[in-house]
């Protein structure tokens, strides 16, 4: 009885080490992404659109695009993409 409760709980601690953290980790660089955006950075929206940020609020970026102005929530900004479109530059 003794060795289900531990195979158990190391299952529990295993999916905790390898699902749960790493995604908390995720969670964690994109919030600090989100709060270190500033006027004038490019960048890539999660649907692929390229712009340059021209205005900024609290959870909302209006960005330029060649077609013109797009207002998007700044969870749309993609960290990825906008990390691989400045490393390019």
């Amino acid at each position: 009885m003794d060795a289900n409760i531990i195979s158990i709980v190391l299952i529990f601690v295993v999916m905790f080490v390898f699902m749960i953290l790493p995604q908390q980790r995720k969670m964690k660089k994109e919030k600090e992404f989100e709060t270190g955006l500033k006027v004038g950075d490019k960048i890539v929206t999660k649907s692929g659109f390229h712009g340059k940020i021209a205005e900024l609020s609290e959870t909302t970026a209006v960005i330029e695009t060649m077609s013109g102005k797009l207002k998007i929530e700044k969870t749309a900004i993609s960290m990825e993409y906008s990390a691989a479109l400045n490393k390019k530059a």
